[in-house]
């Protein structure tokens, strides 16, 4: 099979947390001085019980709620407003990943929580790291020397076992064109599929036939 990268491929591993009672002061000075969009707030363990982002930050400075409503009633939404530590400022439950979910999955789930980052936890609920929208986004920006690399090294080789320069592949700002031979014209849309699956590629074209029998 191929290799997926997975949200462990590109999580960032050193995060930067929070307490329950670290104070609003300090949770501004550690979001500007790590250039960071937000921070998770942990327990005593290391598990994640919320999180605290810029935008949290911006409307206790405004003295505001969140005007689209997603800090929840009314009272909660004007306690944030005048939190002093990140356990009364921070957005709770805090919605989750895991290591080995698919890029995609975590795609989703960071569009349908709407949120622009997911703390990652294993099997005990401890944090293990945290990705973010741009985390994601990297996982599909690969060279088309990589690209071509791993259809050559793990498509048309490892798992389909052809002889090398029996397919000549060339990719350019990841399409990829395949030009030459197969044994049987089956594996046509075969070849198409896994090139398809390799992360990076946004399209196939394929010019293959079936190689002649002798």
């Amino acid at each position: 099979m191929l290799h997926r990268c997975t949200v462990g491929d590109v999580m960032t591993e050193e995060v930067i947390t929070l307490r329950p009672d670290t104070p609003f002061h300090e949770i501004a000075s550690l979001l500007d001085a790590n250039d960071i969009a937000a921070a998770p707030v942990i327990d005593d363990e290391g598990a994640p019980i919320g999180v605290v982002s810029a935008s949290d930050v911006l409307r206790h400075e405004t003295g505001m709620p969140d005007p689209q409503g997603r800090d929840g009633s009314y009272e909660r939404a004007w306690g944030k407003a005048r939190a002093r530590t990140a356990g009364a400022l921070m957005s709770s439950p805090v919605f989750t990943a895991r290591a080995d979910w698919t890029i995609p999955r975590a795609a989703r789930e960071l569009r349908r929580r709407h949120v622009k980052q997911l703390p990652v936890v294993g099997d005990h609920g401890l944090l293990t790291g945290i990705v973010s929208r741009s985390d994601l986004l990297n996982a599909f920006i690969r060279s088309d020397v990589e690209i071509r690399g791993e259809v050559e090294r793990d498509v048309l080789g490892r798992i389909l076992g052809l002889e090398e320069g029996t397919v000549a592949v060339e990719v350019r700002d990841g399409a990829v064109t395949l030009r030459g031979h197969v044994p049987e014209p089956r594996l046509v849309p075969v070849v198409v599929g896994l090139c398809q699956g390799v992360d990076g590629v946004v399209a196939v074209d394929a010019h293959l036939a079936a190689a002649r029998a002798d």
